[in-house]
């Protein structure tokens, strides 16, 4: 039994380092050298809508023009006076909402800018975080646009269409719910175009919208397209644990594949060209994502290509075409913010499990609501994990007593297995012999001491992936020096208060006979603590905490069966 127990502790540790090296495989993504964009400057000139090479539906040509495409670097020489952004007066419209504080560059009406007002760059910082920026040093944008036949976007001549708009800047007044930002531009052909950007309150969906106003007397005729633009930098958002990282990379959604993810390194390699009906796109980093949602029903192509070292991810629509004097809208949504299981349900089907709670989420899902419904009642995620491990331990309360009582009567029983070590030290099978029949005349399970073990382990897992993929509890405070639950402990009280809890409980265990194991088992306190030093202060928390109630209750299981013992001596 001592044997087998002091193998399981070592192989907990063995599997916890295991698990975090298959996390590390999973969704780790190596810091990419930071690169600026071959056509990025600070004014965002590297925003643009052009066709990218990407394919229109049912067009054999491989570009959506037919034709060699006009490169970036082109685009930007080339250029005439009209779409030179460093001409353009007025070039960028600000739009503030209660959440957003966001910039449209008028040149193409794509977002290149979205700072999350209720979300801090970091724990130290007042300023917002910068979900979506376009300078020298990063960029990240939403673009959409019009191209084929009569798109504006399409770019032939290297020309972007500059849209006009009443003011330059925007903002969501108190007592009003919806805003709506206009731009308007007016091709060559006379037919005007309407690029409307939708925002509500206490929301982080954004509806894009084009209208398009057919005056002509031709027939008028372009595709819609959404694309996420990214280049190789790092997640500014990541926070790393025992060097884990989370998935930095696009996901697609289909009926056929509800969650196909695909890394930075995977859209180096492989290009995506399908056509979904009812699916998204979304650009994941820790706690945020990016997310493109085409209207439903209809049949957009998913691709993927490059803009020299820029990642474009995107779908094309199937043609509007708009007869003379007719009008017509096409567009979608997009989604910029939190990854917050509420909001993500009700935006897109499947979109919620971009919060990746990891093999286990039958058990992190209940996990969350809980922690989040004790945190709605009292306001601190610390205290909220400490009644969330009452309840978990009040659970397995009866499991734990049975596996209690095993390890008591062990105890009990360690001076008989003494002597048997000394009368059969040298005879291996009598002496396993003889402790199997003491086991069963004293009723003792020699492996139900490694029941709570066994029954921690799963809810360990779990609960860590809750506070690693949780936006809720990034710099969530809980006491004194804890003022961030998903980082390490700044001062390691945490996981030495949880080693010295570990070392406690060794003494309630009955002693192995062996005195190389017993002092394997001493050991065991100190490496969990160095184990559990780079581990979120959460987790250390309910690790702590969960052992404070494991002490009392074996304490108290032990004493009663101690003085069963004593009485039946006497």
């Amino acid at each position: 039994m001592d044997i087998k127990r002091i193998v399981l502790f070592a192989g907990l540790a063995i599997v916890s380092y295991l698990m975090v090296l298959a996390w590390n495989e999973d969704y780790h993504q190596a810091p990419q050298p930071t690169e600026t964009a071959q056509v990025s400057q600070a004014d965002g000139s590297a925003s643009h809508s052009g066709t990218d090479g990407m394919q229109l539906p049912g067009d054999n040509s491989g570009t959506a023009t037919g034709e060699e495409l006009t490169t970036p670097e082109t685009h930007q020489s080339n250029a005439p006076a009209a779409t030179d952004g460093n001409q353009v007066e007025n070039r960028y419209i600000t739009v503030r909402t209660d959440v957003y504080d966001l910039k449209i560059d008028r040149v193409s009406g794509n977002l290149v800018q979205a700072s999350l007002l209720n979300y801090s760059k970091s724990l130290n910082s007042k300023a917002s975080l910068k979900l979506l920026n376009n300078t020298q040093e990063r960029t990240y944008v939403l673009e959409s646009g019009l191209i084929g036949q009569d798109g504006p976007d399409s770019q032939r001549n290297g020309q972007a269409p500059v849209y006009q708009s009443r003011a330059t800047s925007y903002q969501l007044e108190d007592g009003t719910d919806q805003l709506t930002v206009d731009l308007t531009f007016v091709a060559d052909n006379g037919v005007k175009i309407t690029k409307r950007y939708q925002f509500q309150r206490d929301s982080y969906e954004i509806g894009v919208r084009y209208l398009i106003d057919n005056t002509t007397d031709q027939p008028w005729k372009a595709n819609f397209t959404g694309k996420i633009v990214r280049d190789q930098s790092p997640d500014p958002t990541a926070q790393t644990s025992m060097g884990i990282r989370s998935f930095l990379g696009l996901v697609l959604s289909s009926p056929e594949d509800p969650y196909e993810k695909h890394s930075l390194d995977d859209l180096k390699d492989t290009k995506i060209n399908r056509t979904v009906n009812g699916g998204w796109m979304a650009f994941l980093q820790h706690y945020f994502l990016s997310a493109w949602i085409p209207t439903k029903d209809v049949p957009a192509q998913f691709q993927s290509t490059h803009r020299g070292n820029l990642n474009v991810m995107g779908f094309v629509y199937p043609a509007t075409e708009v007869a003379p004097g007719e009008t017509a809208e096409v567009g979608g949504n997009i989604y910029v913010g939190p990854k917050i299981i509420d909001r993500l349900e009700t935006v897109a089907p499947n979109l919620d499990r971009t919060v990746d709670f990891g093999w286990l989420f039958f058990i992190s899902l209940p996990l969350f609501y809980v922690l989040q419904w004790f945190h709605g009642l009292l306001g601190n995620w610390g205290v909220s994990i400490i009644l969330l491990t009452v309840c978990v331990k009040a659970l397995f309360f009866h499991l734990s007593a049975t596996s209690y009582r095993s390890m008591a009567k062990m105890r009990a029983v360690a001076p008989q297995l003494t002597r048997l070590k000394e009368l059969y030290g040298d005879d291996r099978q009598r002496m396993s012999q003889e402790m199997m029949a003491l086991y069963k005349r004293e009723k003792i399970n020699p492996l139900g001491g490694c029941l709570p073990i066994l029954v921690q382990m799963p809810v360990f897992i779990s609960l860590y992936w809750v506070l690693f993929e949780s936006v809720q509890l990034r710099h969530a405070p809980f006491i004194l020096w804890i003022h961030d639950l998903s980082q390490m402990d700044p001062y390691f009280i945490l996981p030495i208060l949880m080693g010295a809890s570990m070392f406690l409980q060794t003494h309630l265990n009955p002693t192995p006979p062996d005195p190389m194991q017993a002092k394997i088992m001493k050991l065991m306190p100190l490496v969990f603590t160095v184990f559990f030093l780079w581990f979120p202060a959460g987790l250390v928390l309910y690790w702590l905490t969960n052992n404070i109630l494991s002490i009392t209750q074996q304490y108290y299981i032990t004493r009663k069966i101690e003085a069963e013992t004593a009485a039946r001596k006497s």
